[in-house]
């Protein structure tokens, strides 16, 4: 599946991706500082290699009728990063199993691994694609997370037109300094195209 959306594409996840991943999952990892570096990546290309080939042959065959958690981004020829959702309980919190009758929400979230095209609109346009993508297939409500110190995701956020719903005030440690666990919500009565 393949969703072209001004200057990026969001694609399915193909093998010569799995080298992607392997860098910059051991060498380059600078992405990782704004991610959420209170979770250090200790990891060995042996290991992510077989990790991510694992995973391309899970997702290499899915029909295009089945709603996607993932998708790669592609600029101009190059994969630069990828979009990602996953669920979220009524407290905001990551859910590992959704139990019966559990509230549960989406959030959607980015990585641009790619540090030379940091700047450039690229990650707000593929997350707009994303929050698009979710949206037409019928979600009403996305949310996004991150922390205090991410400027870039939280303008990000803003500029899609997220609004700010829940702030764990000191949830996170970086470096020694506390920052705060963000939370933001866009309804599709707010998106922003």
């Amino acid at each position: 599946m393949e969703i072209k959306f001004e200057n990026i594409i969001l694609r399915d996840m193909i093998e010569s991706d799995i080298e992607d991943y392997v860098r910059w999952f051991t060498t380059e990892t600078e992405w990782s500082k704004t991610d959420a570096p209170w979770e250090p990546i200790e990891s060995d290309e042996e290991a992510e290699r077989t990790s991510w080939r694992e995973y391309y042959e899970s997702v290499k065959d899915l029909p295009d009728d089945v709603r996607r958690w993932k998708f790669e981004i592609e600029w101009n020829g190059r994969h630069i990063g990828w979009v990602s959702s996953y669920p979220i309980d009524e407290n905001y919190e990551w859910i590992d199993e959704v139990k019966d009758g559990q509230t549960v929400h989406r959030a959607i979230g980015i990585d641009i691994c790619e540090s030379d095209v940091w700047g450039q609109r690229i990650g707000t346009n593929a997350l707009r694609a994303f929050v698009n993508y979710y949206f037409d297939s019928g979600l009403d409500a996305l949310y996004t997370q991150t922390w205090s110190g991410n400027t870039r995701m939280i303008r990000c956020a803003e500029k899609l037109g997220f609004v700010e719903c829940n702030r764990y005030v000191g949830k996170r440690e970086v470096d020694g300094q506390k920052y705060d666990g963000l939370t933001f919500r866009l309804t599709n009565k707010q998106v922003i195209i």
